[in-house]
Order: C-alpha cells, then structure tokens, then sequence
C-alpha cells in the first residue's frame, strides 16, 4: 500500500508541476542594480516556496559571486569541455538557491558541434527540479545580450528613475519588439523614493512601448532607494537576508510574491533550460555564421 501510495503522490506532483519559467534580468545601461535584484529575487522566491537556480550570464562582468559571497571553481565552459558535469559546476549556497558561473561558456556555445550541443543539453536533466530560473544577463543592448532575452519566457528589465537609464531600458524593448512582437516584457523600477514616482517611470516606457512598438509591455514593481543595500553588498551579503524588513527587502518580497502568484496554463509555451540553452545556441551559431561569411568576403 505504501508504494502505491509513494506512486500516486508522484503521479500528482507531475500534473500539477507548474512549467519550468526562464526569466531574463536585464537592464539596457549598468549601474541600476540589476545584479542585486536577480539574486535577492532569486532568495526571496525560494522563501515562497520555489525551487530557484540562479544562472550568472553577464559575459564580461559577472557579479554574482560577489553579492553572494563565494568564488565558484569550475562554470559553463568546464562542462562544454568536458572538464565537468553539469552537477558538478552547480554551487549549493546557504541562502537555499543554486546558482551556476556562466563566464565564457555561453560565448562557446557557438562552436559546439550538434553532438556536443546535444550532449549539453542532455545534461540539463539534472537541473528539471527547478520551477524558476533567473537568468542575470550582462547590461546594455549588445547582439550576444539580446539573445538572452529572446531566448528566455520571461524578461524582468529593470530601470532607474533617471532619464538616461529610462531610455536605455525603452532600447531594450526596442530590441526584443523587433524580434517577438508577443515577448514577455515587465517593467521594474528601482532606486525610488516613492511608489509614484516608479508609476510614471513605468506609464512613459509602456504608453511609448504601446504607441511606437505595438508592444503589450507590464509594470512588475518598484525598490525603494534604501542605505541598506550598498552597506549589504560592501558585506558581500544579499540585502534580503542581512534585513528582510528593510524597505529594499519588503519591496523585493512583493515583486517575487507576484511573480510566485502569476497565473499559467497547461498550454504556456515555456522552453525550460534545456530549451533555452538550444534556442540561445541557435542565436549564436547563426551570428556566428554571419561574422566568419562577412570575414570571408572582406578576405
């Protein structure tokens, strides 16, 4: 009786798995605080009862080792040399998320043969017991950036109040409309002193998405402006964790809460990581093509 008690606890549990969610954190100039956002997200929706990994794809200057305190040994690019396994490269950290170093791993993708691709992806498998994985993508709207984006089910772009970083993050949807007119984009505003002014931040980049674009484009949230955070990040320790009560933290907790509570449909068309890491391979093969074509003709 046990056992097939054990069986239909399963049976359950596969039906009611909620698909696997991609989402990208970008933002289209540095400085905003993304970083710090995608990792104290990926805490505090594991305080709500998702399973988290959290993947570090910022190509040049990757910071999530710093916020959370550790130096992983091995990334991507020792599993696609056949250094590592996957699970081997995935650091367990004490704030209950995973996490993977991407360095320039994700730049090899583009030179993996389709048997070592498949080999790769294969190896995600190991990794389907997440529900959410937050992708920190590198700042700006560079080809190999954008690839994130348009590989990933979700994209969290994240701004500040100031007019150059509102039009940078209006660049990023720009760029994602002109690939996937039916992307899903939501808007999150950081560094504000008071919820309106993120409501008017987030108002001008939808109204102008909708107007310019014909982009359907959502408000997620904002962060308040808090000393917590630079004084928490000095101490390599995630802000949500050094003090969850801060204005940072509450704010943080509310967007993952309505990340957490989004509705899905059995139909939703999510990619999972091994998905994702097939779609971005065919993004940077095909660019990959396009360069050494324009090499060879210039030759």
């Amino acid at each position: 009786m046990k056992d097939q008690a054990d069986e239909l606890r399963k049976m359950m549990g596969a039906k009611d798995k909620r698909p696997q969610r991609i989402i990208s954190v970008s933002s289209g100039k540095g400085g905003v605080g993304k970083t710090n956002i995608a990792v104290n997200l990926a805490i505090a929706l594991h305080e709500l009862g998702q399973n988290v990994l959290l993947i570090d794809a910022d190509l040049g200057l990757g910071n999530v080792n710093v916020i959370l305190g550790n130096m992983p040994e091995y990334n991507l690019y020792h599993v696609i040399k056949g250094v590592k396994k996957m699970h081997e490269i995935v650091v367990d950290t004490e704030y209950g998320i995973r996490y993977i170093a991407g360095a320039s791993g994700f730049s090899s993708l583009a030179n993996l043969s389709a048997r070592g691709l498949s080999k790769l992806i294969s190896s995600m498998d190991s990794l389907n017991d997440a529900d959410i994985i937050i992708v920190d993508t590198g700042a700006g709207i560079s080809d190999q950036v954008a690839y994130f984006w348009l590989s990933s089910d979700e994209n969290i772009i994240v701004t500040t109040p100031e007019p150059t970083a509102v039009l940078d993050a209006f660049s990023v949807v720009k760029v994602i409309a002109s690939e996937d007119s039916e992307a899903d984009i939501k808007i999150l505003v950081n560094r504000v002193t008071k919820p309106s002014q993120a409501k008017v931040v987030s108002d001008n980049i939808i109204s102008a998405s909708k107007n310019y674009l014909n982009m359907d484009v959502k408000y997620l949230g904002y962060i308040f402006e808090d000393k917590t955070i630079p004084y928490s990040v000095s101490q390599q320790f995630p802000f949500y964790q050094y003090d969850n009560k801060c204005q940072a933290s509450m704010s943080i907790h509310n967007i993952a809460k309505k990340i957490a509570d989004m509705e899905y449909s059995d139909s939703r068309d999510t990619k999972g990581l091994s998905g994702f890491m097939e779609t971005l391979s065919r993004f940077l093969t095909k660019n990959g093509n396009v360069k050494n074509a324009n090499i060879k003709k210039s030759n």
